[in-house]
């Protein structure tokens, strides 16, 4: 009775996983399950009432630089436009929306927003490099790759949220880090 019990437990665990294919998918399928369960504990999103903010980051920037650039791109899900109107950041003595743009001569120019960028309901603003961004000036930190610092964005209907910029290492696309501003 005993070698019958293995040999039967032994046939039906064989005939479960009968081929390489079988076996492949159950792994695929497990690790997709996986993958769809973490998410929420790697998401990089911050939420205000209508308000998403995904991914807010910046670069590394070289030592001695005074300013840095961040990014973020927020939905507005709701039925009414919102306003992104002041940044405060611990790591720089001023931050402001700036925004980039190309004049008439084809000469690209960058200048602070001073009332704000303007979130439509229903839609969505890409803060990305070449466009509108956040200029953290003044530093009292050097943003390093790998560690996230601390920002409160100030919207005209929301209020305030607190959201963390990841600081992504460098790469060969341009940065804002040797840029002296004017003006606001």
């Amino acid at each position: 009775m005993r070698f019958f019990s293995r040999a039967s437990a032994h046939a039906i665990a064989r005939s479960r996983f009968r081929s390489i294919e079988e076996r492949i998918g159950i792994l695929a399928f497990s690790l997709m399950l996986i993958f769809a369960l973490s998410r929420p504990l790697w998401a990089h999103e911050f939420k205000l009432g209508d308000l998403e903010i995904g991914h807010p980051w910046s670069r590394e920037i070289p030592a001695g630089a005074k300013v840095a650039a961040g990014y973020m791109v927020i939905n507005n899900h709701g039925a009414a436009a919102d306003r992104l109107v002041s940044i405060t950041s611990p790591i720089a003595g001023k931050a402001e929306v700036h925004e980039m743009s190309v004049n008439s001569e084809g000469v690209m120019t960058m200048r602070p927003v001073t009332a704000g960028v303007e979130i439509p309901a229903g839609g969505e603003v890409a803060l990305k490099p070449g466009a509108f961004h956040i200029m953290f000036m003044d530093l009292k930190e050097i943003p390093k790759a790998g560690v996230k610092f601390p920002s409160t964005l100030t919207f005209e209907k929301a209020g305030k949220v607190d959201v963390e910029f990841a600081v992504e290492a460098k790469s060969n696309e341009p940065d804002h880090s040797q840029h002296q501003t004017t003006g606001g």
